[in-house]
């Protein structure tokens, strides 16, 4: 029984779940103006095909030390007023805030590259004590509950942002001038409204929601003394590597061949949908800019999918089927997604292929972390969150280490067929959540 100090948790009303989970809606935003428009913004910007991976490699590799940091350092905090995660939340949003105001008005590729990782980081300075927080606040039977009102918000932040560009354009009259590297200025007002979203929705949960104190604060103080110093925080960091939770290990060989099939998608979709079914010829063809817009909206279509999935039947599913076949359906969902865009001749049957990816998006971002946080020991939530990410990390700097390669040598820059190749990786994925002992 998840419980504070000896005191069992309470319950949280449905409001003070919504409230907890708010902040999410904000750093979806940031995430989904990335991941949908920084592949076509590189490409503005002047990157081939085979580079375009290699681009996205700075802000993985720094995620990889400071997501488990992050993890350490909020386990071992607490704030008079602000509390143990919430430090965490404000500072990440308003670095993420200033890059997202920056990211637009890139005029190189290192430019962009460096605000990228800048960025990156900063979601993940906020990113990582959210998933904690849930963990914190609510007893094992509402965690399901939980991380799928998160994945309610992540699906709407993403409903938003990924249509930005689109919405700018048909409903606000934004004209786009097709000058060579630069960034189109329906581009450059989502990014701004995604900042002041980032920044908005984090405070919202900062002022609506509080924290549980540690149970004897000067037992605490004194722990946190002791661990004092960066070798301390280094030795705890590798302890709990090595004493990882089995079902965690299970989980983590199930995110690492989920994660690949997402980050292909976000690395070649969008300029995909533009060459191979709007058929432009270059990323100065007025075709590439309606393809990439449209391609938008198909991943905002995605994320509606997920929105609904999550909120209207994925805690139900899983309370029938269990959270791990639940999961795996899910992924499988997801896997025919993927593979059927190769398939799609006409603009509108994306919307099909976005349905299964929709599916598998609410799955993936609250069934691990559910059947996680029941295996955590309490006082180390934070940095096994932390360390669950690597899972997440190090597919998307495999790929963007090697991926060039397989990209001009073997798929012929083909950028649909990439997207099917994340899809093949989703099916191993689905199947080794099988081996998950999802049992308390």
């Amino acid at each position: 029984m998840s419980k504070i100090g000896n005191v069992p948790k309470p319950r949280l009303s449905f409001w003070q779940i919504w409230n907890m989970s708010f902040g999410f809606l904000g750093i979806q935003f940031g995430w989904a103006l990335q991941m949908a428009n920084m592949g076509a913004i590189y490409e503005y910007l002047g990157a081939k095909p085979d580079k375009i991976p290699m681009l996205f490699l700075a802000a993985p590799l720094t995620g990889l030390l400071v997501q488990p940091i992050v993890g350490y350092m909020s386990d071992h905090t607490w704030h008079p007023i602000l509390g143990r995660r919430r430090p965490y939340f404000l500072v990440g949003a308003i670095l993420s805030t200033i890059a997202l105001i920056l990211m637009p008005q890139s005029s190189t590729l290192w430019m962009a590259a460096g605000l990228l990782w800048i960025m990156d980081t900063s979601i993940n300075v906020s990113m990582e004590p959210f998933r904690a927080f849930v963990t914190d606040k609510l007893p094992d039977e509402q965690r399901t509950r939980g991380f799928a009102t998160q994945s309610v918000f992540i699906a709407l932040g993403s409903i938003v942002a990924s249509a930005l560009p689109w919405m700018m354009a048909h409903w606000f009259n934004v004209h786009n001038q097709l000058v060579a590297g630069t960034i189109p200025a329906t581009v450059r007002y989502s990014f701004y409204i995604g900042a002041f979203a980032f920044i908005s929705a984090v405070l919202y949960t900062i002022i609506t929601t509080n924290e549980y104190p540690p149970a004897d604060l000067t037992e605490r103080q004194k722990t946190k003394e002791e661990r004092k110093g960066f070798g301390a925080g280094a030795k705890e960091i590798v302890h709990s590597i090595i004493t990882m939770p089995k079902r965690m290990q299970q989980l983590a060989l199930v995110q690492f061949f989920t994660w690949p099939g997402l980050f292909l998608m976000w690395f070649y979709y969008s300029p995909a949908v533009a060459r191979n079914v709007f058929g432009a010829l270059s990323e100065k063809d007025e075709l590439y800019t309606k393809g990439i817009e449209f391609a938008g909206l198909t991943l905002s279509f995605y994320n509606v999918v997920a929105f609904v999935f999550a909120l209207c039947f994925l805690p139900y599913i899983a309370s029938k089927l269990g959270r791990k076949y639940t999961h795996m359906l899910c992924l499988i969902a997801g896997a025919i997604g993927l593979i059927s865009v190769g398939f799609v001749h006409q603009p509108n049957m994306l919307y099909l292929s976005m349905t299964g990816v929709g599916i598998a998006w609410a799955s993936i971002l609250s069934m691990p972390y559910a059947m996680l946080g029941g295996c955590l020991p309490e006082n180390k939530i934070g940095i096994y969150m932390g360390i669950f990410n690597f899972f997440i990390v190090l597919p998307e700097i495999l790929a963007s280490l090697f991926f060039g390669w397989i990209m001009s040598h073997l798929l012929n820059n083909d950028r649909l067929l990439a997207v099917e190749v994340g899809g093949g990786l989703m099916v191993i994925a689905a199947l080794l959540t099988l081996l998950v002992n999802d049992n308390n």
